[in-house]
């Protein structure tokens, strides 16, 4: 069996965003049991990752070092058409992961104790954010 699914979130721009509920939720409306469940973030200047969902102090440091990492300085960068925050965000992409592959078992998708589902806005204006996903399975 294959399904599909759209997951949109509206960001309040820069940030990391758990949906893993929203994506559990969905998978037991389907009533799957067992197979892979990809998650494609259909956007350049957003990512996906899995992260503590436990302290909120470890999504701040996240944050906080990728923007020393990348910083949003013009002057350094040609691709500024949409504003400080543009290239940065692309590049941050590239440094993280525009998809993610879990397994599911017995309905449940199989994450450790203190690990969430995250979009990582690196944009800093909200944005609609769109994440396919595509369980393959039974």
């Amino acid at each position: 069996m294959q399904i599909f699914h759209t997951l949109t979130i509206k960001t309040d721009g820069h940030g990391l965003y758990d949906f893993t509920k929203k994506t559990s939720e969905w998978l037991m409306k389907k009533k799957v049991n067992n197979g892979i469940l990809n998650l494609n973030i259909l956007h350049t200047s957003a990512s996906l990752t899995i992260q503590e969902n436990a302290d909120p102090d470890v999504l701040y440091d996240l944050k906080n070092f990728f923007d020393k990492l990348v910083p949003m300085d013009n002057k350094l960068y040609k691709h500024t058409t949409e504003g400080i925050d543009d290239m940065p965000a692309h590049i941050k992409s590239v440094l993280t992961n525009n998809q993610l592959t879990l397994s599911v078992k017995d309905g449940n998708i199989l994450l450790g104790t203190w690990q969430g589902i995250y979009l990582f806005e690196h944009r800093l204006e909200p944005q609609i954010r769109i994440i396919s996903h595509h369980f393959f399975g039974e």
